[in-house]
């Protein structure tokens, strides 16, 4: 059963004639619009869009329910293709929809696929852009994340970055003009879900878990999954580890583990994906986490729960530089050695603003009533 986190969106009354679209198509995507739409919907004609990138219920419909999201005014059901190809498509049909709803302002989201389409076919149709996550880099431009970042940031008009390392970034690539430290949404949708009553033992009994008792784990990126060698050794590892180590699996890991014919260890607990206070509860009681997600990286960080990335590269780099987060890519040896010795204890130095949604609306409303477009 799917219990709500946060209160439903209402549209109240609309003191004001300009018309937002925002696009959405991934999981990161949702949790982010949860609290910025319930604001925007207070000043603003909100219209949403949903690529169909995240297409099955356990990867978005249990989300949108889970935390109120507005059903979307349009769902264009296209996934599964090669990047190129995908976004290809997200743009035809987007601009299908600007066209006919003629938004005043277009927003986005983090750096997928829906991201850049979103982007690219607003900017081509002259409508201003305003990105939620600007600034992030991971200086890795062979992942495609990568790329739809550093696009989507020089084509924007209001970037809305996480933190000041953010807004340093875009100045040393000249991103000065409205430029936003916001803070992150995340940081206070997961706050919020964190008081929740509904958030209890539960899920770790029925899994037999005790809190600090297992490792959680989560390995999605094409990077690792696409790579039979990567993804081979990081569950080598996993399997080695002698802990009990949890995965939600995504559907992508779990074809490629099939594909691949990887056996796993007698410790691995694998579980269907869950939804987000699931998931933030299993975050919250692990011992420590190992991830390729940049989500999860940072709200271990916020957690206060030893992070070890199966990554190069991050984009989240003051979780590594406040020793909090660290970087072993698919190298067994460093995996084992840091699920065994990785034990940071002093305090985070860059948790983020709060209440950074309720700011984004003034943000956009200045910007138009200063015609800074």
């Amino acid at each position: 059963m799917v219990h709500s986190v946060i209160g439903k969106v209402k549209d109240t009354k609309i003191n004001n004639n300009l018309k937002i679209l925002s696009i959405v198509g991934a999981r990161p995507q949702f949790i982010k619009a949860a609290l910025i739409s319930r604001e925007l919907r207070k000043n603003f004609k909100e219209i949403l869009v949903h690529t169909g990138q995240h297409f099955d219920h356990e990867m978005s419909e249990i989300f949108f329910k889970e935390l109120n999201i507005p059903k979307p005014e349009y769902n264009l059901g296209i996934h599964g293709h090669s990047n190129s190809e995908q976004i290809g498509l997200m743009m035809i049909e987007l601009e299908k929809v600007l066209n006919k709803e003629k938004p005043n302002l277009v927003l986005v989201y983090g750096d997928t696929d829906s991201t850049l389409a979103g982007a690219l076919t607003a900017s081509k149709l002259k409508i201003p852009i305003a990105h939620v996550e600007a600034g992030m880099r991971s200086f890795d431009r062979s992942m495609p994340e990568e790329i739809n970042r550093i696009v989507t940031d020089h084509i924007s008009s209001i970037l809305f970055c996480p933190n000041i390392n953010a807004i340093n970034l875009l100045k040393k690539e000249g991103i000065k003009k409205n430029v936003h430290d916001l803070g992150d949404v995340m940081y206070d949708l997961m706050n919020e879900c964190l008081k929740n009553e509904k958030m209890k033992i539960q899920k770790l009994s029925k899994l037999k878990l005790s809190p600090k008792g297992y490792l959680l784990a989560t390995v999605h990126r094409a990077g690792n999954t696409d790579n039979e060698i990567k993804l081979k050794t990081i569950f080598e590892a996993l399997s080695e580890s002698n802990e009990t180590i949890v995965i939600p699996i995504h559907p992508r890991t779990k074809k490629a583990i099939a594909t691949y014919g990887i056996t796993l260890g007698n410790n691995i607990k694998i579980i269907e994906p869950v939804n987000y206070y699931e998931m933030l509860f299993l975050e919250k009681n692990a011992k420590k986490i190992l991830t390729d997600s940049g989500g999860i990286q940072k709200e271990a960080y916020w957690l206060g729960i030893p992070c070890i990335t199966l990554r190069e590269n991050t984009e989240w780099t003051e979780t590594v530089e406040d020793n909090w987060n660290i970087l072993v890519g698919s190298d067994k040896l460093q995996i084992l050695n840091s699920i065994k010795n990785f034990t940071p204890v002093h305090n985070r130095s860059f948790l983020p603003k709060k209440n950074s949604h309720l700011r984004i609306s003034k943000i956009i409303m200045d910007f138009f009533d200063n015609k800074n477009y």
